[in-house]
């Protein structure tokens, strides 16, 4: 089965070299190369961790969402000059933009957000949304409840917006979300990270949160609007496969381990 892993992270660092280790993994661009190839992953969407005047790495197959993180944002940059935001809307490696909220403890909902929105829509780019759980105790998980994307894709209904995480745990807000509006997108990714998994025994262990989560990513009926992603290098990602497939029905499986992130990112591999 081809896949497009539409949620990675990649970047050398020491961080990232132990979080990849512990997953089985080595965070290098031959490593991830030689993944995909023993998985038939044929793209990757890099969820970029850079400032506005850096372009992240991007090794072979892979496309990226310019990032907004806390380490780099800068509400003056939105208000006064989108120029460099919008040089990146114009690259083709780039295929959206991915903001931090929670992380940057900003809503998402903020007016100097407006003109980001209206760019992403300019250029038909997705605008990739943290939500849900965070990955160090200093964030603030109220400005990353996927409740707040209601309201933007509420009033900017000609952007696309992804609910990255689908919101876990806040999945029945997630699914709630996503049925009402349908310029709202989901990935799947960084719902079950830390290292090494049995995902047949953690199903075994897990059975209630796996059946819940089965319950509420069947709820809207928008298959055609989920994507396959990892987090990676937080997980393994044969592991992370297993993982998914056990989520999603086998007739959607195309669609979204592949489908539907070539088309909501524009990545085109189809035909190229």
């Amino acid at each position: 089965m081809k896949i497009i892993d539409a949620h990675i992270h990649f970047k050398p660092s020491p961080g990232f070299d132990r979080l990849a280790q512990e997953a089985g993994h080595i965070n290098s661009a031959a490593h991830l190369q030689e993944t995909f190839d023993k998985l038939d992953i044929r793209h990757a969407v890099i969820m970029g961790n850079t400032g506005l005047d850096e372009t992240p790495l991007c090794p072979p197959h892979t496309s990226y969402c310019i990032g907004l993180d806390s380490s780099h944002f800068s509400q003056s940059v939105l208000e006064n000059d989108m120029s460099l935001l919008e040089s990146h809307l114009r690259c083709p490696e780039c295929v959206g933009i991915k903001l931090y909220p929670g992380y940057n403890r900003h809503y998402i909902t903020e007016p100097f957000y407006h003109p980001l929105y209206d760019l992403a829509a300019q250029y038909r780019k997705p605008v990739a949304i943290h939500t849900g759980a965070t990955a160090n105790a200093g964030a603030h998980l109220k400005y990353c409840h996927p409740l707040l994307v209601d309201e933007v894709a509420a009033d900017f209904p000609n952007t696309t917006f992804v609910l990255c995480h689908y919101g876990n745990p806040w999945v029945t807000d997630a699914a709630a979300v996503l049925d009402k509006n349908k310029n709202v997108c989901a990935d799947l990714s960084g719902i079950l990270d830390g290292g090494r998994h049995d995902i047949d025994a953690y199903e075994k262990a897990n059975s209630g949160y796996m059946e819940h989560l089965r319950t509420w990513i069947a709820y809207p009926c928008a298959f055609d609007r989920l994507m396959y992603g990892t987090d990676w290098p937080l997980v393994h990602m044969a592991d992370y496969i297993d993982f998914v497939s056990r989520l999603i029905p086998h007739q959607h499986w195309e669609d979204v381990f592949y489908h539907n992130a070539d088309r909501i990112y524009g990545l085109h591999l189809e035909t190229r």
